[in-house]
């Protein structure tokens, strides 16, 4: 096994720590969780979910490598239920060439997926760059956090309230709100949502667009505690008016 020299700039000032779940021993024991130990990482290898869910409740982890098929919960369903629990990195692994398992996982929040036969060297180059862009992404949220503004973060896919708490959002939020906070001051209407969410997201009803913005002003404000400035104006559309402190 040959050493590899990655940038350290953005990793923390201890070992990434890694979960991996694995119920394949051999590949887990043997050849992955010493394998990302000779890389420098801090490695705890669990064979099921319900040993993951306890590991994390042991211990802070910042990445998992997740199989996607296991015995009993399987590994898109654990990926959801770490998308709803964290924000941990996570890096699917699977024997399964098809390409439906590749997007499944993907649509589901991974963010990375790797075919096995694993090489160790590869997975720890992966792990190093999604810790990196993981300690970025950090780091601009933080900057957020002292502008004292709503803005978009981590490629617009996470919306940043004036505290710096990201929000996730999905495809058609997104969407929404990129036009509109890039047309601050400015209403935006309707029907120019509605053509460009129907160039983005796809299935979906023009009719819906009011409880989106209903449940987007909603999610937004039980998120930061403060109201959403996003304003509907009768006969006009939307408009994104955020009101500054001089």
């Amino acid at each position: 096994m040959t050493s590899t020299t990655y940038d350290t700039r953005f990793a923390p000032d201890r070992a990434w720590r890694i979960a991996i779940l694995e119920d394949d021993t051999q590949l887990r024991e043997g050849i992955l969780v010493p394998g990302l130990r000779y890389f420098g990482f801090e490695v705890t290898g669990v064979a099921t979910a319900a040993e993951l869910y306890r590991a994390m409740l042991a211990k802070d982890m910042d990445m998992v490598v997740l199989d996607v098929g296991l015995p009993g919960e399987d590994g898109i369903s654990v990926l959801a239920n770490l998308r709803e629990l964290s924000n941990l990195g996570v890096v699917m692994i699977t024997a399964d060439g098809n390409a439906s398992g590749h997007v499944a996982a993907l649509a589901h929040g991974a963010d990375a997926f790797l075919a096995k036969p694993v090489d160790v060297e590869i997975l720890a180059a992966t792990l190093h760059s999604l810790g990196r862009r993981m300690a970025i992404e950090e780091r601009d949220l933080q900057a957020a956090a002292h502008s004292g503004k709503w803005q978009l973060d981590t490629e617009d896919w996470c919306l940043s309230t004036p505290a710096g708490k990201a929000v996730p959002l999905t495809a058609p939020e997104r969407c929404i709100l990129r036009i509109l906070m890039a047309s601050r001051d400015r209403p935006v209407s309707r029907d120019e949502l509605i053509d460009a969410l129907r160039r983005d997201v796809h299935d979906f009803e023009p009719k819906r667009i009011e409880m989106m913005i209903h449940r987007l002003r909603r999610k937004a404000q039980a998120a930061s505690g403060v109201q959403f400035p996003l304003l509907t104006l009768r006969g006009h559309g939307y408009l994104f008016q955020e009101l500054v402190d001089h």
